[in-house]
């Protein structure tokens, strides 16, 4: 697929001990990405230019569009003026049911509710992962952010864009992703698992951003019974995960960490009362 710069060097000026002079800095490119199924647009994004079958797949799957990548037929990214169309063609029967779905489409959609014509619709029943027999140890916690941490060559080199891991228990991180939006590092995520052939439910996803409930919906729609994450989370991310029988762990710092939702599943000694 095309290549595009996704980053750019600029030059700025710095104020160090107390003098103003000229410097330049590395930073990300932030680029408008329409997601078009069919020739036409069902999102746009604004997003990091590359990892595009993967944003594709993902968004794909995390928006309940198709069930499995093999549903896709093609995808191919096209240079915009102002951005990038990333085109999609669906297999016969998915794309059918995609053109039944935008018949019920109200209007324009945005990043986080794509398709939704209704406050029911963006506080939707978030599948359930309580059945999930994946248990992970303190110590697979604390890797997992750890090697997340590092693995993120582009935040190193512009600290601008969110990360996303997924992490499988005796396997370490299998994928990792960088995007200017959460969002969208997550989907990334999910379409590079997906298309090396790992589900959901055998992993748990790691993020460094902060836990929104369209981040516990979609790590719940992949069938992952975890999120951790460095940052902390919504108190509707906390709901949404208590009701789908998802972990949730945050503020993830060295070895120490906060448990939000679903303890259990966590192997580990007894909890002391620290507050």
């Amino acid at each position: 697929m095309t290549r595009f710069d996704l980053t750019q060097k600029v030059t700025e000026t710095v104020r160090r001990n107390n003098k103003l002079g000229a410097g330049s800095r590395v930073v990300p490119e932030e680029t408008p990405i329409a997601l078009s199924y069919g020739g036409s647009t069902h999102a746009v994004m604004m997003a990091t230019p590359g990892d595009f079958e993967d944003f594709a797949v993902g968004f794909s799957l995390t928006e309940g569009i198709i069930a499995d990548p093999a549903q896709i037929e093609t995808i191919e990214a096209v240079p915009d003026e102002k951005g990038i169309d990333l085109q999609i063609a669906l297999k016969g029967e998915q794309n059918e049911a995609l053109v039944a779905r935008r018949r019920h489409m109200a209007g324009p959609v945005g990043c986080g509710l794509c398709g939704i014509e209704s406050i029911e619709q963006a506080v939707r029943k978030t599948p359930s992962v309580a059945a999930s027999p994946l248990r992970l140890t303190d110590a697979q916690i604390v890797e997992a952010v750890a090697l997340l941490n590092g693995q993120q060559p582009l935040h190193f080199e512009t600290r601008a864009v969110h990360g996303a891991g997924f992490y499988v228990p005796g396997k370490g991180l299998i994928a990792v992703r960088e995007d200017v939006g959460r969002h969208n590092a997550l989907d990334k995520l999910v379409g590079a698992a997906a298309r090396a052939g790992y589900s959901g439910a055998s992993g748990a996803v790691v993020v460094t951003s902060r836990v929104s409930v369209e981040m516990v919906q979609k790590t719940a729609i992949i069938g992952s019974p975890f999120i951790i994450a460095i940052s902390a989370p919504t108190a509707l991310a906390i709901r949404t995960a208590q009701e789908a029988g998802m972990t949730l762990i945050a503020l993830v710092r060295g070895a120490d960490f906060e448990i939000f939702t679903h303890s259990d599943r966590i192997q580990s000694g007894a909890i002391a009362d620290v507050a």
